[in-house]
């Protein structure tokens, strides 16, 4: 099990390797890191995870979980194919996040794994992370990219044009407030059949709407009235701080502060 986790992560830190500027490893070489990393930080998932007690979702398993949706993300929208760039920003992380199991062990059991819809729940709103955490590093990486254009630093032939790249953001933004928007109806339509109890304006779900009002400005905003560039960023990276507070946030305090 332990080496499980040592293996994602070093594979993880090869891929990153691979990525970064001018220590370029031929394509398939990095492909094949990412690949094993991905395969093997999934098996440490389900192995962590899916105990004959529940699910384990305590804190340093929901980061590890998320973290391999991020990069699942990134590989699957194309954006680490598109943006080699975020793959130094998302991938160490996603190294560090798997060996915390292993750091800070858990018996935080979450007591609704056989209802089918509660697990669809968690897991749709966790996907709904992945891709904001993705939109959050490519929008970054893009405003990094735009700065070098303002002083008239030459483009990288191999990155798509600032507009292709722009479109591509706002599409992981478009389907990540889809997914948030359909976590929060069925949190607050249906708690009581998910969870047990009605629903409750916790500060967990006070985050996580003002998270839905933000991204939901921007995307009025964006196809409204054109909001691009800075401003957008801003409003990303807001919108995912709300989200993380929601979630990751309210464990962090629950867990490690309060020791619940």
């Amino acid at each position: 099990m332990i080496l499980l986790h040592l293996a994602a992560a070093a594979c993880y830190i090869g891929a990153a390797w691979a990525t970064w500027p001018g220590r370029v490893l031929p394509l398939a070489a990095s492909g094949t890191l990412l690949a094993a990393a991905l395969l093997l930080h999934v098996a440490s998932v389900v192995a962590g995870v899916a105990t004959p007690q529940g699910f384990d979702l305590s804190l340093t398993h929901a980061l590890s979980v998320v973290a391999a949706l991020t990069v699942l993300v990134a590989v699957a929208t194309g954006a680490l194919h598109k943006l080699p760039t975020i793959g130094i920003v998302v991938l160490p992380v996603a190294a560090v996040s798997v060996l915390l199991p292993l750091a800070a062990p858990s018996t935080h059991r979450f007591p609704y794994a056989g209802e089918p819809w509660a697990t669809a729940h968690i897991a749709v709103a966790l996907l709904a992370y992945a891709f904001f955490i993705v939109a959050a590093a490519q929008a970054l990486v893009m405003t990094g990219l735009e700065k070098r254009l303002h002083r008239g630093l030459a483009e990288d032939a191999e990155i798509p044009p600032l507009l292709t790249l722009e479109r591509a953001l706002f599409r992981l933004i478009a389907v990540g407030f889809v997914l948030l928007s359909l976590a929060l109806a069925s949190g607050l339509l249906f708690s009581e059949q998910l969870f047990g109890r009605a629903f409750q304006f916790t500060h967990k779900n006070v985050f996580a709407v003002a998270s839905w009002v933000v991204f939901g400005a921007l995307v009025v905003g964006r196809w409204g009235y054109g909001w691009r560039g800075r401003q957008a960023l801003r409003w990303i990276l807001a919108g995912t701080a709300l989200l993380l507070l929601a979630y990751l946030g309210s464990k962090f305090v629950l867990e490690v502060i309060l020791g619940r």
